[in-house]
């Protein structure tokens, strides 16, 4: 993970939490519980350790109630001046879910989300799938040891940017036309990333999947740029494959992987399926970063209307990405306590009905709080 120097340097960070619709409500602040159980964590044991830096951590969370009753209420999505003060006044976004069923078009939360991705220039979207217990998957005869690996998706460009349009409208000779855009500063810069991240983790392969095959234009761009920057890593193993061998190969056999990048659609499917892999979306956690600069972290989960309100949501995604972002923010021992607490609770089976459980949403996230309290 890229560590973003704090705004001010020294140990204070300073959070903007905008929790959103649905259970997004209701993970998220078992997350900002976990991640201050996790700080004072931190803080004793450095007490405890002289030799190591001492300083007590310190932060600062700042809620925004942008979400669907926001947008009912004043159609406001995304305010105005919201990007450069996040931009500018904070060190990342803890986000929570976005999606309502009294707003159909959802579009506070295309405004909101995609809105700060591409005014943010987020354009890592990173996926950690790592399989904590070996009853979570439905691979047979699969282990821990051997579900884990990193999905890089390009998160600016690719058919998500909604460059498009309709010829014909509801008549029956309507066209609808998607664009799929792919530049070669988006292309190479993530694949750059890719590469960077295997060699600062000591990983051996990344893999880049595309479908050049089909796609002789857009991909072969892809393609290109793999085989261009691939020579500055010569210690790395780089494979290409399709992305529908690539949904195949993850399933038939996922030891092969340690890094895999892609465009932006294929990114968003894969690293999905990876995350059913190790226990389903209730678990996975997610980034969306630019390197040295404010990112929003978020779990991948949704707003999950269908529970919303019942207070069984699972919070262990919520708090995965906390620990993401405390790994960005530099902060390795807190976010190591959050998924060590998460993995605790696995072994455990202290978790709520979406993992065979019977506790609370805020059962598991109190029971995370004690857990990072123990050295």
């Amino acid at each position: 993970m890229s560590v973003k120097p704090l705004r001010e340097g020294g140990p204070a960070a300073r959070i903007a939490v905008i929790a959103g619709d649905g259970i997004g409500k209701e993970v998220t602040p078992e997350s900002i519980k976990a991640i201050r159980a996790a700080v004072d964590s931190y803080s004793g044991f450095a007490s405890a350790n002289p030799e190591t830096w001492s300083a007590r951590r310190q932060i600062e969370f700042v809620e925004f109630d942008w979400g669907a009753d926001r947008f009912l209420r004043d159609g406001v999505s995304l305010p105005a001046g919201a990007v450069e003060m996040l931009a500018n006044e904070f060190d990342a976004i803890l986000f929570g879910a976005l999606g309502d069923p009294r707003v159909p078009s959802n579009q506070h939360a295309a405004d909101i989300l995609l809105g700060l991705r591409f005014k943010l220039d987020l354009f890592v979207n990173a996926r950690p799938i790592e399989l904590f217990h070996d009853r979570l998957t439905p691979l047979r005869d699969r282990s821990v040891k051997d579900i884990r690996f990193m999905v890089f998706r390009e998160n600016t460009e690719g058919l998500y940017v909604g460059v498009g349009g309709f010829f014909k409208k509801d008549t029956p000779d309507e066209i609808a036309v998607q664009e799929d855009v792919n530049s070669r500063k988006g292309v190479e810069r993530i694949i750059r990333h890719a590469f960077d991240y295997a060699r600062r983790n000591h990983l051996r392969r990344v893999c880049m999947s595309d479908k050049s095959n089909a796609m002789t234009f857009a991909h072969d761009l892809w393609q290109r740029v793999f085989k261009q920057v691939r020579q500055e890593y010569p210690e790395i193993e780089a494979r290409h494959l399709y992305i529908d061998t690539l949904a195949m190969e993850v399933v038939r056999d996922p030891r092969q992987f340690d890094v895999i990048v892609t465009c932006n659609l294929f990114g968003d499917i894969i690293s999905d399926l990876g995350a059913q892999l190790a226990g389903g979306l209730g678990l996975a956690p997610s980034g969306n970063i630019h390197p040295g600069q404010t990112s929003l972290f978020e779990p991948v989960h949704g707003s999950a209307p269908n529970i919303a309100g019942k207070g069984i949501a699972n919070p262990l995604g919520s708090i995965l990405t906390a620990g993401m972002m405390l790994d960005f923010l530099g902060w390795k021992f807190e976010g190591d306590a959050l998924r060590n607490a998460v993995r605790a609770a696995l072994q455990e089976h202290f978790v709520t009905p979406d993992l065979g459980g019977d506790k609370s949403t805020v059962e598991v996230g109190d029971w995370i709080v004690r857990r990072v309290g123990v050295r």
